[in-house]
């Protein structure tokens, strides 16, 4: 008797993509997704930016004005680029990068153990649910999360878990993408995200998720840079900025937890 293996169903299909961000299983989704473009995420990340994606991360790090006494808890880590960054361009006391993605959270930790000691020591990796943080009250200075914000379930949940898990004058860094405004940028954006990136990057991932056809979606249909400015002064953020990043192609919001 000869054996059938079925191929299990991509989490993103045409059909799921005309706003991802209503579906009520978003989350097992993304977390499917990522568990299966894990391995090549970086390099996908790297080509499909031209290579600003690290030039922005290391903004991020620069907006947190972080102290050496501070602890930095970075949220959708991934593969734990940013995280690096904050110990590379930093002096943070420590560094705690979580993401709901073990197959993300197990090449980060790869990446880690191949860093010098000085700057691997203040790093750990755990698994954590944006929206529901095992962390106490008033855990960390510095949260940050980049390119992920637009990827949970409820964000204004998630910004409610980031309030609370930020010490009083801590600082909130979101990197994310945005719509740019200027006309030839928007034009030459739009095609780039909804015809080229989705076709090379599945073909480097050699994807069957749906992910490439999912993210530069997820964006479209998501908050613009301000309005997640707005979001994070609903969850009792104040100051809210949002500085745009290469001709308004991604952009940074920091806001600050008030002191008391």
């Amino acid at each position: 008797m000869t054996e059938t293996h079925t191929q299990p169903a991509p989490a993103w299909s045409a059909p799921d993509l005309e706003n991802p961000h209503e579906k009520d299983d978003k989350a097992t989704r993304v977390r499917d997704m990522f568990g299966a473009i894990a391995r090549a995420y970086d390099l996908n990340n790297r080509v499909h930016s031209l290579w600003r994606d690290e030039s922005w991360r290391r903004f991020a790090v620069k907006q947190a004005n972080v102290q050496p006494t501070d602890d930095v808890l970075d949220m959708a880590c991934g593969t734990g680029d940013l995280s690096q960054a904050f110990a590379k361009h930093s002096r943070a006391r420590t560094i705690t990068g979580a993401d709901f993605t073990q197959e993300m959270l197990d090449i980060a930790e790869h990446k880690r153990q191949k860093l010098n000691p000085k700057l691997a020591d203040r790093i750990t990796y755990q698994n954590e649910d944006a929206m529901n943080l095992s962390f106490e009250d008033e855990s960390f200075d510095v949260l940050s999360i980049a390119f992920g914000i637009r990827n949970v379930q409820r964000p204004e949940q998630a910004l409610s878990e980031f309030y609370r898990v930020l010490r009083p004058g801590g600082r909130l860094i979101i990197l994310e993408f945005d719509k740019p405004t200027i006309p030839p940028v928007r034009w030459f954006n739009d095609f780039y995200c909804a015809t080229i990136m989705p076709r090379t990057a599945t073909w480097i991932a050699r994807d069957k998720s749906g992910a490439y056809r999912y993210l530069p979606k997820s964006v479209e249909t998501f908050m613009t840079s301000s309005e997640l400015a707005t979001a994070a002064q609903n969850a009792g953020f104040e100051n809210p900025v949002s500085k745009k990043l290469t001709l308004g192609i991604c952009a940074c919001t920091r806001a600050v937890k008030p002191t008391r």
